[in-house]
């Protein structure tokens, strides 16, 4: 990795997240166009920046990769990180030591304290959807009839019964809406007694139940992983459970990381 020399160049920097100024990124890690990745160092905290790419604008899906690269690399090697959002770009290195890490010393200190030590996990749940429409009819009367009734009828009067379809469909589009809060909150409020913050996404599909990131420390590990396994096999024909992880902590840094 490229010494303190190359701190005083002057060239614009892209910044990638914040570290520990003691901190020992891999040699030869490469950020954005393979640029050496290099430490900006002030007090105890330090950015990893590399040279912005010159003559094109970013956003192409090699640099959201090689941003993605940097701070996972950092994340594997137990290296804690600030990870920054894609994009963030500073005039040269003594902006990036000043206006950044200078400005914000103690900001970025606390929250560098309070991501020492842990992992940020993603979990993701998301309904079986035959299994789950089942128990939906199975267990509402009113749409176990309608659905019997719907069913009986012979294919060419189905204009007839259009309305009743369109209403059918919609009884199980808020049954299942109803479900799936409760079944979110069941599962999330499996899983935050062993991790020290939660941040819950907003579903982004009918069928996902639960996505949400967790801050687990290093004694909550083990109690995290088992909380997920004995949740994988309560819901095994219902539910899919994925646990994503270790992953930069872009969920527990302050605003404007």
């Amino acid at each position: 990795m490229t010494g303190p020399q190359a701190d005083h160049q002057t060239v614009p920097q892209y910044v990638y997240g914040v570290t520990r100024a003691d901190a020992a990124p891999p040699n030869g890690l490469t950020g954005l166009d393979d640029l050496p990745v290099r430490v900006v160092a002030h007090g105890r905290i330090a950015a990893l920046s590399s040279d912005l790419p010159s003559g094109r604008p970013l956003g192409e899906r090699a640099d959201l990769m090689a941003h993605q690269r940097v701070l996972q690399t950092l994340v594997d090697a137990g290296t804690p990180v600030l990870p920054f959002r894609f994009g963030a770009a500073l005039a040269d290195a003594d902006a990036v030591r000043g206006e950044l890490l200078e400005n914000n010393a103690d900001r970025l200190t606390a929250a560098l304290d309070r991501v020492d030590g842990r992992v940020a996990v993603r979990v993701k749940a998301t309904y079986e959807e035959d299994a789950v429409l089942r128990e939906v009819i199975e267990d509402d009367p009113e749409i176990a009839e309608l659905s019997a009734r719907l069913r009986a009828v012979p294919e060419d009067a189905a204009d007839a019964v259009h309305f009743d379809r369109v209403r059918l469909g919609e009884m199980i589009v808020q049954v299942l809406r109803d479900r799936r809060e409760r079944d979110g909150t069941r599962l999330l409020s499996a899983l935050a007694p062993f991790a020290e913050s939660a941040v819950a996404h907003e579903p982004v599909r009918e069928e996902d139940v639960v996505d949400a990131s967790f801050l687990v420390g290093e004694a909550q590990r083990d109690g995290f992983q088992k909380a997920v396994d004995d949740l994988v096999e309560e819901n095994r024909d219902r539910i899919r459970l994925r646990l994503v992880g270790p992953l930069p902590p872009y969920d527990f840094v302050p605003e404007g990381g």
